[in-house]
């Protein structure tokens, strides 16, 4: 069984900055990607950035661009997501998920069925 928790959600300000970590656990598991996604209260789950496991390829909503940047520690099977010049909308539960199929086309990457193992998620709050 695969484990994933993710921490570092909390409450800031509008302009602030958090970094969210997503630690795996549990039987030796080697994902292809891992993503973070994100569901505001009465919306969907929504995509927010991905990666590969190996290599160097990431991938982002639009929406984050510019402010938000994805990265691994593949020895600590760690993922983290720096997030700068946050915005209000930017609220929301922050979930990692993990992937063991291969994926292609960087548009598979933000479909959360893609996905095997998601976290519990952890709550980000910006305020204005």
């Amino acid at each position: 069984q695969v484990l994933l928790v993710e921490s570092g959600g909390g409450l800031v300000q509008a302009g602030g900055s958090l970094r969210l970590s997503c630690a795996a656990s549990g039987r030796t598991f080697i994902p292809y990607a891992m993503g973070w996604f994100r569901q505001a209260p009465g919306k969907e789950r929504e995509f927010v950035a991905a990666t590969r496991w190996s290599g160097a390829s990431t991938y982002y909503a639009d929406s984050v661009k510019g402010r938000f940047t994805i990265s691994r520690d593949n020895a600590k099977n760690t993922m983290y997501l720096q997030m700068n010049s946050l915005k209000p909308e930017d609220t929301a539960v922050y979930y990692c998920a993990a992937s063991k199929n291969l994926m292609i086309g960087s548009s598979t990457y933000s479909y959360p069925n893609n996905y095997d193992y998601w976290g519990q998620g952890t709550q980000v709050t910006v305020s204005s």
